[in-house]
């Protein structure tokens, strides 16, 4: 499966892997070796795909995770969004999507597969109110519907006319507002507030 996952990823020479592992502890000595710009780990990996998520996510220099995996559980998708991911795709997306997800984290976005989006939108609804729970600026909300929309902070910068630098500390500042661990979150508690 890697070395399929690999060819996906390099046609079109705009994503390079640079490293593979076959457990865990593997994995986070490949982040440490080649400093990746996006690291990829299925839950189910030998050594605990989760675990090598939990600490490489706790690292303060920590490239931007996400998981790639064919099991959606609703159980792994909450865990890995509690544990600072920022994605969550599945195997059988199609090529191209995956290496737009691919792109998207590596530009500082967040991606979630649109099936498992589709499954935790209703249930956030039920739980969120029309009007966010903390009062935003105009300027906040216009950089968390940014987020809402799944862009990168240079994205949303130059929708907004400010720089990458700068809409990372709005962000940065909506996260201690909103409760939030990670930007998936917060984009998806924006999702069901009327910004």
């Amino acid at each position: 499966m890697r070395a399929g996952l690999r060819t996906v990823l390099e046609v079109g020479g705009a994503v390079d892997v640079v490293g593979e592992a076959d457990d865990g502890p593997a994995l986070l000595a490949q982040v440490d070796l080649h400093r990746p710009d996006v690291v990829l780990v299925d839950v189910q990996m030998p050594g605990g795909g989760l675990a090598a998520l939990r600490t490489l996510c706790a690292r303060p220099d920590a490239p931007p995770a996400a998981v790639l995996t064919t099991f959606d559980l609703d159980e792994y998708v909450s865990e890995a969004l509690r544990i600072g991911v920022q994605g969550f795709l599945l195997k059988d997306a199609e090529p191209d999507a995956l290496v737009r997800a691919v792109l998207d984290l590596a530009a500082g976005g967040a991606v979630l597969d649109p099936r498992i989006t589709a499954r935790l939108l209703p249930r956030l609804a039920g739980g969120t109110v029309a009007r966010p729970p903390v009062e935003l600026t105009l300027r906040e909300r216009q950089v968390l519907r940014g987020l809402a929309a799944g862009e990168s902070n240079a994205a949303i910068g130059t929708g907004l006319g400010l720089a990458p630098a700068t809409v990372k500390k709005y962000v940065s500042a909506l996260l201690v507002k909103t409760g939030a661990e990670n930007r998936v979150q917060a984009a998806l508690l924006a999702q069901g507030w009327d910004l």
